[in-house]
C-alpha cells in the first residue's frame, strides 16, 4: 500500500468509513432516544384503551335507554388510603325483643258458667276425708243449686277474669264446692282454654281445710295475683255471724302452681276470747215439813284467766229445780241474746275471781227422765252475745246427782 498514490490511498479510506457505517446503525444515543419515544407510545397506547374500557360500557347503557346524551366519562381519581370505616351501632340493650308478627296468640281463657256447667272438668284434689266421702275430681259435671252431699257444685259467686299467668289473655277463676253436711268444701279454681277451644284446669288457688273454714270471695288485681278472702269458720248450725274472722289473702301462679305471696298466713287466737274457769261446792238437804222436796245450794267460784275482761257471765243448765234465793234475783231478767242461758249476771275482770251461789228447791226422788248434768259458765259481751272460751274443758263441772 506504501507503493500506492496518496491520492487513491485518500480515496480508499473515505470509501471505507462510508460502508461501515451504514452496516452498524446508529450509535448508543440514536438508540437510547428510540427507545424513549417507543415508551410514550406505548403509554399512550394504554391509556387510550383504559379510556375505551371506561367509556364503552356507558355509551353502551346509555344506547339501550335511548338517551341521546351519554354521559361524560369521570375523571381520574389518584388512589388514596381508604378511609376508616366507623364501627356499627351497637344495639340498646335492656328492651324487650319484638315479638314476631307471625307468633301464635294465646287463646282467650274467658269462661261463662253456663259454658263451664255445659263441660266435664278435672278438679284439684279435695281435702282427704272429703274425697272417702265422695267429693270427685275426675271428669266432673258441676252442678249447682243442689243440696246432695258429696256432690261438686259450681258456687253463685261472681266469676272473675284476668291474665294469672302473664300470657297477655284472660283466664277464668270461680269457687267450685262439695257439700258435706251443714257445711261446703270449697276451692278456687282457675281454668283456661287450649289452643283447640278446650277448656283446661290450670290449677287450685287454695282450698278450705288449709288454715280456714270457709272462702267468701276472690277477684284478681291488675297484677295478676288472685285476692281470696276467706273465714275462720263456717256459719252453720245457728253460729252466730260475729263470731266470724275474714281475712284477704293474695296468690300468685309462679309457672307450676299457685303460691301465698302477700297477706296473713294464719288467724291464731281469737283476741275477743278469754278463759274462764269454774269449780262448785254443793249441798243437797231436806225442807224441814211436809215438802217432799230438797234444798240444793251450789256455790260457783269462776275465774277470768284472762286475756281480756268478761263484762257479763251466763251460768249454763244450773237450773235443775225452782229458784229459792241467792243470785237468782240478780239474773238479767230479759237477756237479748238468742242462746238464754240459766242466769246472766255482771262478769268478772281479767285475772280475778267472783263467787255466785244458787239456791234451788229440787225433787226428793229422781224421776224417770233424770240423767247426769254439766254446769257450765261462759263469756258474754255488753250487747248479751255468747263467745267461745279459750279452754273450753276448764269451765264447766259435773254435778253427781241426777236430775
Amino acid at each position: 500500500m506504501s507503493d500506492l498514490d496518496p491520492l487513491l490511498r485518500e480515496r480508499l479510506s473515505a470509501y471505507r468509513n462510508d460502508v461501515v457505517s451504514r452496516v452498524t446503525g446508529p450509535g448508543p444515543d440514536q438508540a437510547r432516544h428510540l427507545l424513549r419515544r417507543r415508551r410514550r407510545m406505548t403509554a399512550v397506547a394504554v391509556a387510550v384503551a383504559a379510556v375505551v374500557l371506561v367509556v364503552a360500557p356507558v355509551v353502551a347503557n346509555a344506547a339501550l335507554r335511548g338517551d341521546r346524551n351519554p354521559p361524560v366519562p369521570a375523571e381520574s381519581v389518584q388512589p388514596t388510603t381508604p378511609p376508616t370505616s366507623a364501627p356499627p351501632t351497637p344495639t340498646p340493650t335492656g328492651s324487650p325483643t319484638p315479638t314476631p308478627s307471625n307468633a301464635p296468640t294465646a287463646p282467650d281463657g274467658r269462661i261463662s258458667p253456663a259454658q263451664l256447667l255445659a263441660t266435664r272438668v278435672d278438679l284439684p284434689n279435695w281435702q282427704p276425708g272429703e274425697m272417702e266421702g265422695g267429693c270427685t275430681t275426675s271428669k266432673v259435671r258441676l252442678q249447682t243449686d243442689t243440696k246432695k252431699v258429696y256432690v261438686p257444685e259450681l258456687t253463685d259467686d261472681e266469676f272473675e277474669h284476668g291474665d294469672i299467668d302473664g300470657d297477655g289473655a284472660a283466664e277464668t277463676i270461680a269457687i267450685v264446692g262439695c257439700r258435706y253436711g251443714e257445711v261446703s268444701a270449697k276451692q278456687v279454681v282457675a281454668f283456661d282454654r287450649d289452643r283447640d277451644g278446650r277448656i283446661v284446669t290450670v290449677g287450685r288457688v287454695v282450698r278450705t281445710g288449709d288454715g280456714f273454714d270457709d272462702i267468701l270471695a276472690m277477684e284478681i288485681d291488675q297484677s295478676g295475683s288472685v285476692k281470696v278472702r276467706v273465714a275462720d269458720i263456717a256459719l252453720c248450725c245457728s253460729t252466730p255471724e260475729y263470731l266470724r274472722r275474714e281475712q284477704v289473702r293474695t296468690y300468685r301462679w309462679n309457672g307450676e302452681r299457685f303460691s301465698q305471696n302477700d297477706g296473713p298466713t294464719t288467724f291464731g287466737k281469737d283476741p275477743r276470747l278469754t278463759d274462764l274457769r269454774m269449780s262448785m261446792t254443793h249441798e243437797l238437804v231436806d225442807v224441814p215439813g211436809t215438802d217432799t222436796r230438797r234444798k240444793l245450794t251450789t256455790v260457783f267460784t269462776v275465774t277470768n284467766a284472762g286475756p281480756i275482761d268478761a263484762p257479763q257471765v251466763a251460768f249454763e243448765s244450773i237450773d235443775v229445780g225452782e229458784p229459792a234465793g241467792g243470785d237468782w234475783s240478780r239474773c238479767d231478767p230479759n237477756p237479748s241474746s238468742r242462746y238464754l242461758p240459766s242466769c246472766l249476771l255482771p262478769g268478772i275482770p281479767a285475772g280475778e275471781s267472783r263467787r255466785y251461789t244458787f239456791v234451788q228447791l229440787v225433787p226428793g226422788k229422781p224421776g224417770p227422765d233424770a240423767r247426769t248434768r254439766y254446769f257450765g259458765v261462759s263469756h258474754y259481751d255488753a250487747q248479751d252475745r255468747s263467745w267461745p272460751d279459750l279452754r273450753e274443758d276448764d269451765n264447766k263441772v259435773k254435778f253427781p246427782l241426777p236430775f
